[in-house]
């Protein structure tokens, strides 16, 4: 989105009780996109002083200019009700820490983790005043968690207390995530310094978990946590028995073997010469329900939870600390140790306190008396030495779930909903490619919202209907896309794109054929094609045929436009190139879009850029068929000059299907002008006499056309109701054809050599 975009408003106070003092900010849906946001996106609200906030849509009948700010917001951005505010789009990054200051009551009363929950999904700014009421709105948690522990810290005054920002890693403005460490200031107006972390903040899902008390134990009275000392357990995180857990059934038997032989039968092991020591290591991605697993698992054993952002975050001695209390902790009670996103603790380029603390964790676990359970969402910034034999020498792998479990998933978030008539969950699993199971639980509550404004609109009953979870799929993205951007999606689907029907058969066989018959692909043993490359004129339709498989929904698509991996820096590029790759076996199935793929990957050995550019082909070549298999991931290349393209890129294996997309013919711009120009109301106009006499003009020259005669109806008359014949008689002066006759042949001629 561009930073440029920025509209001037007037701001109202939102009378909402429901969204008093929550940081949300309502503007009219035509503000939204005007400014290219979605709901629950961040906006940055400039007055006297510049904040930002998250953003939510008013009722279609609300005023245009008119925003509603809560008295938080108001204060924030130093103004007072009817004064202008300019809002405009802002990059948010997920806070790895944020430091704020509050009463003594507050600071002493209520732990780091609860804070968190309260916070989870706000956006901050360094100085910005913020409540303790949860958002409670948009694709987030729930706050009812939140909400009892604050009440059990500090009473009924947590509903009044604002605390104050002092301090957030990276700069501001940040959002509160779940692997967001949210800490108490040393002392009022104080920012303790920050903890070093690898690598930059992740954006994780919607079911992110925090720390827990020993499960299986009385839950401990809530008392005041001294400033400056991380906690190690907090009491009621909800435990699902683990017959609710779907699509992990091998991992459940897994881990629970390995605890049952080493906590409960060592001299088992002994007898057969083995140190009963068990250190296990749970990767997958953010949101995927890692430590949900452990929990479950361990239900009827003592649990003693270490969160790795909190203690990663604080200084070294205190790191140590806190590990040495919970292994000691964990020791006592000959229960399991469970450190979360333990990759915040032990980076992959650790402090010196780092050998320290895995010394502290090898000597705990190492006569078996508890064992070690570490989480990570990210394996590759951890530190390796975790993985050392004496430590977590086992690893268990919960992967994305695939289109039935991701139904399965539905149906058991979705239990004891109320519902009007069968949801149809296999469609929507189907459209989720790339979501886990935190993604899924957003999804819904972002239907169970939508089917709440119904129902008190209606004065009706609330019950969900398809169409609200249909709905929030335009709102919820997976974790596994949150560092892509968006895909521009219509309402056309590849079935109603017309002419194409070679291009439209090729992305059928390479991309939705795998995905709906891969039963026959296995039946005849062969692999899908691997990559399409589309080539043609510019203008012609090769970008918006992907737009249109997109639409279907049965994929992720991960777009890269010309040369945007390209970075001086050495490594830098290499290292685009694998990530995107990454992301997109993370979201699987999906599509990666390499537009003006020319520029990206343009012929080795010619170029005077240091040779950043054949390094970065050397890694396309890699990932597309090297040692490493491509599964469920399907490249799309687009250019208009397939000469320029490396060779190696081209042969099988890699984009192998090379598919020519020419220049319209008069039969396909009839039905290029009818399918830009169905909504808009033509007088008497003959379409196909119309595409009959444009020659020259490709297919974004007609929706051109189209477009300029609707702006001519409108300068003859503002209030006129059709386009006429004169209007398009018009707009053909201004619109002229773009295709060059010369590059059109040399295409055509490149294409019939490279498919004949």
């Amino acid at each position: 989105m561009s930073s440029q975009v920025s509209l001037t408003l007037t701001a109202r106070l939102n009378t909402s009780a429901a969204e008093a003092r929550r940081g949300i900010i309502r503007v009219h849906p035509e503000v939204l996109t005007a400014l290219s946001l979605r709901e629950w996106d961040a906006v940055s609200i400039t007055g006297a002083r510049v904040t930002a906030a998250v953003v939510a849509a008013t009722e279609s009948s609300a005023p245009t200019g008119v925003a509603l700010l809560d008295e938080i917001l108001f204060s924030n951005a130093g103004v007072k009700e009817n004064a202008s505010v300019v809002l405009a789009p802002v990059v948010v990054h997920g806070a790895s820490r944020v430091v704020v200051n509050g009463s003594v009551l507050a600071t002493q009363s209520i732990t780091e983790s609860t804070l968190r929950r309260a916070l989870l999904g706000k956006v901050l700014s360094v100085g910005d005043a913020v409540s303790l009421l949860p958002r409670d709105l948009g694709p987030e948690l729930a706050a009812t968690e939140a909400t009892r522990a604050l009440a059990r810290s500090v009473g009924i005054t947590w509903t009044t207390e604002l605390l104050t920002v002092t301090g957030t890693d990276p700069g501001s403005p940040v959002s509160v995530q779940t692997n967001t460490a949210v800490l108490w200031s040393t002392t009022a107006g104080e920012v303790p310094p920050l903890g070093d972390r690898a690598g930059s903040p992740r954006i994780p899902g919607a079911l992110g978990i925090v720390p827990d008390a020993p499960v299986g134990s009385p839950s401990p009275t809530t008392t005041a946590t001294p400033v400056g000392v991380v906690p190690v357990e907090e009491p009621d995180v909800p435990v699902r028995p683990v017959s609710e857990l779907v699509g992990v059934d091998s991992q459940i038997t897994k881990l629970t073997e390995w605890l049952a032989i080493t906590l409960d039968e060592p001299d088992v092991l002994r007898t057969l010469g083995a140190a009963p020591r068990l250190g296990v290591l749970v990767t997958g991605p953010a949101g995927g329900g890692k430590a949900t697993l452990v929990r479950s698992v361990c239900a009827k054993r003592t649990l003693v939870t270490v969160d790795g952002p909190t203690t990663g975050a604080t200084e070294p001695n205190t790191r140590l600390r806190t590990v040495a209390d919970a292994v000691a902790r964990a020791r006592a009670t000959g229960g399991v140790l469970l450190i979360t996103d333990i990759d915040a603790l032990l980076p992959s380029e650790p402090e010196p306190v780092a050998t320290l603390i895995l010394d502290e964790l090898r000597s705990g676990i190492s006569d078996g008396r508890i064992a070690l359970v570490a989480t990570t969402a990210e394996p590759v910034r951890l530190d390796s030495r975790l993985r050392d034999p004496s430590l977590c020498d086992r690893e268990l792998i919960i992967g994305l779930p695939d289109a039935a479990t991701r139904a399965r998933l539905l149906s058991a978030i979705l239990s004891t909903v109320p519902t009007e008539g069968d949801l149809d969950l296999d469609s929507v699993a189907a459209r989720t490619p790339g979501f886990v199971a935190g993604d899924l639980a957003a999804l819904t509550r972002e239907a169970a919202l939508r089917a709440a404004t119904r129902a008190s609109a209606g004065k009706s009953e609330p019950a969900l209907r398809t169409e609200d979870l249909v709905g929030a799929l335009d709102v919820i993205r997976p974790v596994s896309r949150s560092d892509s951007p968006e895909v521009a999606l219509g309402s056309i689907t590849l079935a109603d794109v017309g002419d194409m029907v070679e291009t439209k058969q090729a992305l059928t066989e390479a991309v939705l054929w795998p995905l709906q018959h891969p039963d026959t692909f296995a039946r005849l043993g062969v692999d899908p094609p691997r990559g399409v490359l589309l080539f043609g004129p510019p203008g012609c339709g090769k970008t918006f045929v992907v737009r249109a498989l997109a639409a279907s929904g049965q994929l992720s698509v991960h777009t890269v436009k010309g040369a945007e991996l390209m970075d001086k820096w050495v490594g830098s590029s290499e290292k685009a190139v694998r990530d995107l790759f990454a992301r997109a076996r993370e979201s699987a199935p999906s599509l990666i879009f390499l537009d003006e793929v020319d520029a990206l990957a343009p012929r080795r050995g010619q170029s005077t850029d240091s040779g950043v550019a054949d390094r970065v082909v050397a890694s396309l070549l890699t990932e597309l068929d090297g040692v490493e298999p491509l599964q469920d991931v399907v490249v799309l290349g687009a250019t208009n000059r397939p000469d320029l393209i490396d060779p190696a890129l081209l042969r099988p294996g890699r984009l192998e299907r090379l598919v020519f997309v020419p220049p319209p013919d008069a039969a396909a711009r009839g039905d290029i002008l009818r399918t830009s120009g169905r909504d808009v109301p033509l007088a008497d106009i003959d379409l196909d006499e119309l595409a009959a006499d444009l020659e020259g003009y490709s297919a974004a020259d007609c929706s051109a056309l189209l477009r300029e005669a609707a702006l001519s109806a409108m300068r003859r008359d503002i209030n006129a109701a059709a386009v006429t014949a004169d209007d398009v008689a018009e707009a053909r002066s201004r619109v002229r054809p773009s295709l060059d006759p010369d590059q059109v042949e040399n295409l055509r001629a490149y294409a019939e050599r490279r498919l004949d």
